[in-house]
């Protein structure tokens, strides 16, 4: 099911909307969608991780230095 949603926009933005719907025969409704559903999919992924990191963090579960110094060492990065 679909719900109708209103967003502002830059009046160039609109106009680059409208000829990217032109172009590939799509309606702007559909890029617009498209463009917000990548949108969150990307940032929910992002948000999971950082909560992971953190829960992790809190727990206590850091490389160890020798194990950052090894991997600094393995790409040629002083450490130092």
């Amino acid at each position: 099911m679909s719900v109708t949603v209103t967003i502002r926009l830059e009046s160039e933005l609109k106009q680059r909307l409208e000829q990217l719907a032109k172009a590939t025969q799509r309606s702007k409704s559909f890029l617009a969608a498209q463009a917000i559903r990548d949108f969150v999919n990307l940032n929910e992924w992002q948000v999971q991780e950082i909560e992971c990191a953190v829960i992790e963090a809190e727990h206590g579960q850091f490389a160890s230095d020798d194990h950052v110094f090894k991997v600094f060492r393995k790409w040629g990065v002083d450490s130092a």
